[in-house]
C-alpha cells in the first residue's frame, strides 16, 4: 500500500499545491479541512480515491488524531490572516501547530512540515507574527525533526495579494497603500510546495527555511509592476501609518459588531506587520539549501493577472488594432 500524508488546510491556496505535487508521487492525500463539500476540487488531483478531503477542526484534540491516523507523514498549512471569533491567530497559529506536532508525535508519525512565515517572532509587536513564532516553539518542542517553511507574500493563480490589489484598480483612479516602503520577497506558492513535497519525501534537515523569491522590492514597487501588467493607470497613494491604523481600527470593529460577517479589508494587525520588512534574513537557510532555483515573478504574473486589463484576453489584440492604419 502506498504512503499516506495528512494535510491540513490541504485545500487552502498552499495545501492544494501539496496535494498535487504529492499525488503526483503517489502517495495517498487526505485532505483535513473544517468544510470537505467545499473541498471536493482536490480529489481529481489522484486517481479514484488517491485524494480524500475530510472533516478537521485543529481547534479540537480528537478530530486532529482523527485525521491523522495511519499517516506516514504530516503537513500543517492552516492559518488565518484575520483573526476572528474561535479561529484566532492563538488558537489556529499557537494552539493548533502544537496540537498537530503533539499528536504527531504520538502517532509516532515519520515527518512533520509547519507552514509559518517570514518575521516569526515570540517579541513581535504583531500577534499574527507573534502567535506563528509561538506556534514554531511548540512544534519544534513536540517534534524536534520537523521542517519549519517560513514563506515571504506568496503568490500564483489564487493569491490574496496580487488580484486583492488589481481588483481594487477596478473602483476608481486612486489605489491606497500602505506601507508603500516596506520590502517584500515574493515567492511562487509552487515553489514552496515543492519544498513540502521534498521535506515529506525526507531528503531535506530538520530546522526552519525561509523561503523568499529573486526578486526583493517594495510593495510600492510590486503595485507598478502589478499596473504594467493589468495595463492601468493608478495614482498610488500610500497612506501614514497613524491613517492607516485609524482607518483598520474602523474595519475592526466593524467586523467585530457583525459577528465576523463583515471581514475587515486591513486590520490594525496587518498595519503593524507592515511597519516592517519581509524579506530572507541574510544567516538563514532558504532555497538554496533544498536545492530548488524559485520563479521570478515576472515570468508567473502575467499569466493570471491578464484578466484585469480592460480588454481581459483580448487587450493585446485590441492594442495591436490600434496601431493599423486606415486605408486612404
Amino acid at each position: 500500500m502506498s504512503n499516506l500524508v495528512t494535510i491540513y488546510g490541504g485545500s487552502g491556496f498552499i495545501g492544494r499545491y501539496i496535494a498535487r505535487r504529492m499525488a503526483k508521487q503517489g502517495w495517498r492525500v487526505r485532505v483535513a479541512v473544517r468544510r470537505p463539500n467545499e473541498a471536493l476540487f482536490v480529489k481529481p488531483y489522484g486517481a479514484v480515491g488517491q485524494v480524500e478531503p475530510i472533516l478537521c477542526n485543529i481547534r479540537d484534540d480528537n478530530s486532529v488524531r482523527a485525521a491523522m491516523q495511519g499517516a506516514d507523514a504530516v503537513v500543517n498549512c492552516v492559518g488565518v490572516l484575520n483573526s476572528i471569533g474561535k479561529n484566532s491567530f492563538d488558537a489556529v497559529h499557537h494552539d493548533g501547530a502544537g496540537r498537530v506536532a503533539r499528536i504527531a508525535a504520538e502517532e509516532g508519525v515519520g515527518q512533520l512540515v509547519q507552514l509559518s512565515a517570514i518575521g516569526a517572532d515570540a517579541n513581535s509587536e504583531s500577534e499574527y507574527s507573534r502567535t506563528k513564532a509561538q506556534g514554531e516553539a511548540d512544534v519544534k518542542a513536540a517534534f524536534p525533526g520537523a521542517v519549519i517553511l517560513r514563506p515571504s507574500v506568496v503568490f500564483g493563480t489564487e493569491d490574496q495579494f496580487f488580484n486583492r490589489f488589481a481588483s481594487m484598480t477596478r473602483f476608481g483612479p486612486v489605489l491606497p497603500i500602505t506601507g508603500g516602503d516596506t520590502k517584500f520577497q515574493p515567492v511562487h506558492v509552487d515553489d514552496i510546495a515543492k519544498a513540502a513535497e521534498k521535506a515529506v519525501l525526507g531528503q531535506v534537515d530538520a530546522g526552519i527555511y525561509e523561503l523568499g523569491g529573486p526578486d526583493v522590492e517594495t510593495l510600492r514597487d510590486s503595485i507598478n509592476r502589478m499596473l504594467k501588467i493589468t495595463q492601468r493607470r493608478r495614482l498610488v497613494l500610500n497612506l501614514p501609518f497613524g491613517i492607516a491604523r485609524l482607518q483598520a481600527g474602523i474595519f475592526d470593529f466593524v467586523q467585530w459588531i457583525s459577528g465576523g460577517l463583515i471581514k475587515a479589508p486591513l486590520t490594525r494587525d496587518q498595519v503593524t506587520s507592515l511597519r516592517y520588512d519581509n524579506v530572507v534574513a541574510d544567516d538563514a537557510k532558504g532555497f538554496e539549501d533544498l536545492g530548488i532555483t524559485p520563479r521570478a515573478m515576472s515570468a508567473i504574473l502575467p499569466d493570471y493577472l491578464w484578466r484585469f486589463r480592460v480588454g481581459g484576453q483580448y487587450a493585446a489584440i485590441q492594442n495591436s488594432a490600434k496601431n493599423l492604419r486606415t486605408g486612404g
